[in-house]
């Protein structure tokens, strides 16, 4: 007898259309199918806390804990509202053919209101009211919330509102649209608006293969372009991002736009890729936002609230912000800025019998300056597990690693074959392994593949303690910062730099960003 699939959905009636949508496709491909509406988390029961697992969306977090109690197979959701980092354990199975993108206004009397100084526009988007305000800045915007049918209610009954903004494709769907709604073909829709979702456990083959079948390929395309743009920016339903990819002509066209919340600040970009080029498409448009004043316009959204009061030096993925205890109130940026050097022919006109590697950052120089056929080095060493990975994926296997330049000197003095190495650095760098091996007759042929550039500023009086990774990244920060505060180490290299500065100093177990962001929870328990 063939497996019943379980169809996880919220009891909305928008989220059983669509849960009913997937429940006949699937049912015309011959599977068994059944429905089941997921209200409360009270009586769920996991092993594991909800953010080791990523539990985030406020929208799919019980449909997500659900999955992983194996009460249901699949999840369907609205695309817009899931996070875009999934639970551990749960993947995307399936994006159906998405309907129409567009937000929409809907307006008790008439649309002459559009044009006066005053008004009153109801909605609970952020994205929608920035772009509202962008373009009409006298008028008001009052907070809706609730399901579309609560929603159509309240602007019925609220004599001060001129119009509501609705998601097209929700009104549309369960078909309560007025006629006379109005697409706002100007506003920039939320990414992946429009696109209804499957989700499924990644080790349930069965029904991972049953919802291939439903997937659609130009809006999986689209929508992942989107997605990747909003995760770039290291947004979500807090700030106002929005993103619309589409496919014309074998050309994938995208429009990504950031604000300001009150609207008045607003950067946008638009590009155009051929398809099967694309791939890049979400990173380039995300940076070009970036770098026009997007990172700091996001980090005046997201601690507009609350005080920071840890801050990091290095700036941090979402999955490692995800991992901070609820009381720790964290912002990150990179304090320390890396330009990669032009490494001369004549350095590597023969194989190298010893080669030491101490970063990343050395690596990614290496191989941007050469590919791996050309980098033909006998004996690599190298410093930090990460930096090995990289080694052994980019350019070859790694004789030996330790957790500090410091270790991996002593260990060449012992086990050097031969009496050179040649050493690919920084211009900024700790004397430890080249004294060490010096001092042993040991010739260092130092490289300079990269600059480390100080890319320190003032952060907020309220930070209680800052986590480093390097002993640069705490030079960067004493020049403009104060050192009665916590220093949050990554290793002892880095922790003998802060003892020169701060009192307070906790050191990880592990080299590790995870470490650090462990010592800042243990610290606020």
């Amino acid at each position: 007898m063939s497996k019943i699939i379980k169809i996880g959905t919220r009891d909305s009636e928008l989220a059983l259309w669509q849960a009913k949508i997937v429940q006949q496709q699937l049912e015309h491909l011959g599977h068994k199918t059944q429905l089941v509406p997921v209200k409360s988390t009270g009586d769920l029961v996991l092993d594991k806390p909800l953010y080791e697992l990523g539990i985030t969306g406020i929208f799919t977090r019980t449909l997500d804990i659900a999955m992983l109690n194996h009460e249901i197979d699949i999840a369907v959701h609205s695309l817009k509202d899931v996070p875009t980092i999934l639970p551990k354990g749960i993947v995307q199975a399936a994006v159906l053919k998405r309907g129409n993108v567009r937000d929409t206004l809907v307006f008790k009397d008439n649309e002459e209101f559009l044009s006066a100084k005053q008004a009153v526009i109801a909605t609970g988007s952020l994205r929608r009211k920035a772009q509202w305000l962008n373009r009409y800045p006298t008028h008001t915007i009052e907070d809706l919330r609730g399901n579309v049918n609560s929603r159509l209610e309240k602007l019925k009954h609220n004599v001060h509102w001129n119009g509501a903004i609705f998601a097209a494709a929700g009104i549309g769907r369960i078909g309560i649209r007025p006629e006379d709604a109005i697409n706002l073909d100007w506003m920039v829709p939320a990414p992946a608006q429009g696109a209804i979702m499957i989700t499924a456990l990644d080790d349930d083959d069965f029904v991972k293969n049953a919802c291939a079948e439903l997937n659609h390929g130009d809006t999986e395309i689209c929508t992942t372009i989107e997605r990747k743009f909003l995760n770039r920016l290291e947004g979500g339903c807090t700030a106002p991002i929005g993103a619309l990819a589409y496919i014309k002509n074998e050309e994938i066209n995208f429009k990504g736009v950031l604000l300001s919340k009150d609207g008045s600040k607003k950067i946008e970009v638009t590009r155009t890729e051929k398809l099967g080029k694309h791939h890049d498409l979400a990173v380039f448009c995300a940076d070009y936002i970036i770098e026009r004043g997007g990172k700091r316009l996001m980090d005046d959204i997201k601690y507009s609230n609350h005080p920071t009061n840890i801050f990091s030096t290095k700036t941090l993925t979402e999955d490692q912000r995800l991992l901070f205890h609820d009381k720790v109130v964290a912002k990150s940026d990179d304090f320390i800025k890396v330009s990669l050097n032009r490494i001369r022919p004549q350095i590597l006109k023969s194989e190298l019998e010893n080669v030491i590697i101490t970063s990343k950052n050395a690596v990614e120089a290496l191989i941007t300056n050469y590919s791996a056929t050309e980098l033909q080095f006998k004996n690599i060493y190298c410093v930090g597990r990460r930096t090995k990975r990289l080694v052994e994926q980019k350019i070859g296997k790694v004789a030996h690693t330790e957790k500090n330049a410091e270790k991996l000197a002593n260990y060449l003095v012992e086990f050097i074959e031969g009496t050179e190495v040649t050493y690919f650095c920084s211009d900024i760098r700790l004397d430890a392994l080249p004294t060490i091996l010096n001092e042993n007759n040991i010739k260092v042929n130092e490289v300079e593949a990269y600059q480390t550039k100080h890319n320190g500023y003032k952060i907020d009086e309220t930070v209680e303690g800052a986590m480093f990774y390097s002993p640069s990244t705490v030079e960067s920060f004493v020049k403009k910062n104060s050192t009665d505060i916590v220093a949050f180490c990554i290793g002892e290299t880095t922790a003998r730099e802060a003892k020169k500065y701060f009192k307070n100093i906790r050191v990880a177990k592990v080299p590790t960003v995870e470490s650090v962001i462990e010592l800042v929870n243990a610290h606020y328990v």
